[in-house]
């Protein structure tokens, strides 16, 4: 067996070669790829300053609607409030009917109730 071979005679040696003319008879004209990166870059800069744009847009009407969030939350809160002030109220008096000796029981942080044993 000799060293010395030539490097036509490897195998993976004349699939490269094949490989490489593939890839240079299917490389595009050099000609057209300026032109084509051109485009390419406009296109991408106008996709990226109306996605900003839009962006913004989404912001600025986020802002304005944060006023009417925050009221309906406050009205949010005073019913809660209201109402939490009835049951202590209900559970002060003596007489207090089923309804409201439920309404007692429930836990506000989740949704547990006691149940009582028949």
């Amino acid at each position: 067996m000799t060293v010395n071979r030539h490097h036509t005679d490897n195998a993976a040696w004349r699939a490269a070669q094949q490989w490489r003319e593939r890839v240079r008879q299917n490389r595009p004209h050099q000609g057209a790829g300026g032109l084509r990166l051109l485009l390419t870059w406009l296109l991408f800069g106008v996709m990226l300053v109306l996605g900003t744009l839009l962006g913004l847009f989404f912001l600025i009407i986020g802002w304005a609607m944060l006023p009417f969030l925050r009221h309906r939350m406050k009205k949010h809160a005073e019913q809660v409030r209201a109402s939490q002030a009835q049951y202590a109220g209900g559970a002060a008096d003596g007489t207090r009917n089923s309804a409201s000796r439920e309404r007692s029981q429930r836990v506000l942080d989740g949704e547990y109730e006691v149940r009582s044993e028949r």
